[in-house]
């Protein structure tokens, strides 16, 4: 199994007063076709699934959708609470900095495959280490969200960690692999034999991340490793 697409669910209940869901689901599918949908739900949540630059463009037609009504609100007067809300809010944060003396905050946002952010973790984990910044990811089934903020001194700073990540994430996608042992039709015992070699094997494999789950097993590394650590325990 390779890295080449994951599916993302999306909440579109921000939209439902301005928009027919449904119209808006037919305008994001001829915008994205490399992308597929599965049906909207009562909820307005909607399954996409396709590759990482496909989902970011999607999201980008989302923001740009976002952006254009809340410019339209302001025109016609409908948003003097949410913009009275703000202004305490930034006066608040305002008297903050001025009493802290913080600098400037940038926040960038990623998203990853949630298997390769494990990866660069376990094995790369001083990509999310970096000065003036702080980075946090949180896992939400196949992607993972990493948020970079930044209150240093250094312009553009959480915006360099964030390229940093994504062209680490792109080196990953083209030589990782990933292989699933299914544990769904064994006994307990058997699987949790099939948990306690995996773990001895770690030590013989040590570039092999493995990830247990309740009904499955999954290895991580690069082609050869990863055949190579399945080849033992197959023995």
């Amino acid at each position: 199994q390779v890295f080449l697409c994951v599916t993302s669910t999306l909440s579109m209940a921000a939209f439902r007063d301005h928009f027919v869901l449904e119209d808006l689901v037919e305008e994001m599918k001829k915008q994205s076709l490399a992308l597929d949908f599965g049906p909207l739900q009562p909820d307005g949540q909607i399954a996409v699934r396709g590759s990482f630059p496909a989902l970011r463009e999607l999201r980008e037609f989302l923001l740009f959708k976002a952006k254009s009504l809340s410019e339209e609100d302001k025109r016609e007067g409908k948003s003097q609470q949410r913009l009275s809300r703000k202004l305490q809010e930034h006066r608040g944060a305002t008297e903050l900095r001025n009493s802290t003396g913080a600098a400037h905050r940038e926040t960038e946002v990623v998203v990853l495959d949630t298997d390769i952010y494990h990866y660069m973790s376990s094995f790369l984990p001083k990509t999310f280490q970096a000065n003036d910044v702080v980075i946090s990811g949180v896992p939400d089934g196949d992607i993972t969200t990493v948020c970079i903020e930044s209150a240093g001194s250094r312009a553009g700073a959480a915006l360099r960690v964030r390229r940093m990540i994504e062209n680490s994430s792109v080196e990953l996608q083209k030589v990782l692999r990933k292989e699933r042992i299914c544990l769904e039709e064994h006994s307990r015992g058997e699987r949790q034999r099939y948990r306690q070699l995996c773990e001895r094997l770690k030590a013989l494999h040590p570039e092999v991340l493995v990830l247990p789950r309740d009904t499955h097993i999954d290895l991580v590394g690069t082609a050869a490793r990863v055949l190579g650590f399945t080849e033992d325990l197959k023995r």
